[in-house]
């Protein structure tokens, strides 16, 4: 009986270590203004723009657009165009606005992580 529970546990984490689960690929932007401080309601766009010139028409791979919360920071959530063993994931470009003000940047997207960037707007 000893035998047969021990086969068991073996045969458990083993099957337990086999089933890797992706870990989520998430973007978060902080919007920042002049001062320092958070800007809520800020509208934040990631965008990849084609390598290719001229770019093929409806090429754009990602093209999000979220306003940021109430502490100046937005997420978005890339796992489901993660596919496993895949090397390497994106680069982003930045587009921030709010009203009269303006900010951009790049953000590199790792698979599996969280990803973090800063834009101040001016």
């Amino acid at each position: 009986m000893r035998f047969f529970f021990g086969i068991l546990t073996v045969l458990a984490i083993v099957v337990a270590a086999g089933c890797n689960r992706d870990k989520e690929t998430i973007a978060t932007i902080l919007v920042l203004d002049q001062e320092g401080d958070p800007v809520p309601g800020a509208t934040v766009r990631l965008f990849s723009n084609p390598s290719e010139l001229p770019p093929p028409p409806n090429e754009l791979r990602f093209d999000t657009t979220s306003v940021t919360n109430g502490t100046g920071k937005v997420t978005f959530n890339f796992s489901e165009f993660y596919k496993s063993g895949q090397a390497g994931f994106a680069v982003l470009d930045i587009e921030v606005t709010k009203g009269p003000f303006s900010g951009i940047g790049i953000i590199k997207i790792e698979e599996e992580v969280t990803n973090e960037e800063s834009i101040t707007i001016q």
